[in-house]
């Protein structure tokens, strides 16, 4: 099969795993493929390699090596963090506080808890995307266990006041868990800083591979289990490790915490000279905060236009982007993300997401822009409703 995408821009949905990570994952499939619960010669090999993965991620978190439960992923984490709450301090209170614009990671779990009996308040955002502060305060009340809110959104890029959300659960005595997602690796993600109990994280969103994750949860948090058979992660996660993974996640945050502060400053400019191109169409709006955003991520939504036709025609010339989460890709339904920031037709159905990443360049940001331009205006002129300036 021949790659046919020549700019890709969907780095939210997932990245391209970095040579240096696949160099360092390639042992531990064929010479160092002991499991990591034996004691002979090949499973301390495997074991060590966990543990130096281990110290590897606490360091861009800021943690304890020993706060790191590894997973498959950031949906199995935010479970397990919502879930091993939930159960392990069900005597103590029945009631969850998340927001609206979560991924249906946390959503549908929550809804899940919601069918077995526990209260969930699900806080509304502002425009941006953003969170209050004092809806958050209201809240929580003597039986609040939990408070669940993403730090960065994976559709409109919009960040959230974590660390105050995070000091003030902390001062009402309420455990904090940030899915960090999208942002660990992107942003900085200390878990003190941030003041979060608990944090999840996804290795294929920051170069390393596929089907590997991680949840800090804070020395003294307790957990009841989602999955049972085993002693490893802690008793936590038991399942044989997934090693050469957990290499590759180690490798990979390592790496993208050297480069951070660069790629940083490099990728905010390149999303805001994207930004400055797209809003200038006459009739397109940015979708989300337009600075307590995510370095690489723009969302805007043309009026005239329907973003899933945009994206086809993008496709065609080669430009890989979306039209919001990668997990509800072929959904009917409109973003539950833009319709709980207020959002309402045209402006709904016209969004598309763009998502830079340590490969993007300049001459792909115009590249991209000019193809969307051209797209928006073909599309407009085969509408028999859309009036520029009165959408």
């Amino acid at each position: 099969m021949t790659a046919k995408t020549t700019i890709y821009l969907d780095h939210a949905a997932t990245t391209g795993v970095r040579a240096e990570v696949v160099e360092a994952m390639l042992p531990y499939f064929t010479t160092w493929f002991g499991n990591a619960s034996c004691t002979y010669e090949l499973g301390k090999a495997s074991r060590d390699a966990l543990d130096t993965a281990r110290s590897e991620v606490a360091g861009v978190l800021g943690c304890r090596p020993r706060e790191v439960i590894f997973t498959s992923g950031g949906t199995e984490a935010d479970n397990l963090a919502i879930l091993g709450v939930a159960h392990a301090l069900a005597d103590r209170g029945r009631h969850l506080v998340t927001s609206a614009i979560e991924h249906h990671a946390v959503l549908h779990t929550v809804r899940a808890l919601s069918e077995e009996g526990w209260r969930v308040t699900v806080l509304p955002v502002d425009g941006y995307g953003r969170v209050a502060l004092a809806d958050v305060e209201e809240a929580i009340g003597p039986e609040t266990t939990l408070v669940s809110i993403m730090h960065g959104n994976n559709e409109v890029g919009t960040l959230q006041p974590i660390a105050e959300i995070g000091a003030l659960c902390r001062e009402r005595g309420v455990l904090f868990h940030t899915d960090a997602v999208q942002s660990f690796a992107h942003v900085p993600t200390d878990v003190k800083a941030l003041n979060c109990d608990l944090l999840s994280l996804s290795a294929h969103k920051f170069y390393g591979p596929k089907g590997v994750g991680a949840l800090y949860v804070k020395k003294g948090v307790r957990l009841s289990p989602i999955t049972h058979g085993g002693k490893q992660e802690r008793g936590i996660r038991p399942s044989t490790e997934n090693v050469p993974g957990i290499v590759g996640m180690g490798v990979a945050a390592r790496l993208a915490a050297q480069e951070m502060d660069a790629e940083v400053a490099r990728q905010t400019m390149l999303r805001d000279r994207l930004i400055e191109k797209l809003t200038a169409l006459p009739d397109v709006r940015l979708n989300g905060h337009p600075s307590e955003r995510l370095p690489n991520n723009v969302n805007v939504s043309a009026a005239g236009v329907e973003g899933e036709s945009l994206n086809l025609r993008m496709g065609l010339r080669g430009i890989g982007c979306s039209t919001g989460s990668a997990c509800t890709t072929g959904s009917p339904a409109p973003s539950h993300v833009l319709t709980a920031m207020g959002m309402v037709e045209p402006w709904l159905s016209g969004n598309l997401r763009m998502t830079l990443g340590r490969k993007t360049t300049e001459a792909d940001v115009d590249a991209a822009a000019a193809a969307y331009a051209e797209i928006v205006r073909d599309l407009r002129a085969q509408s028999a409703t859309y009036v520029q300036g009165n959408p």
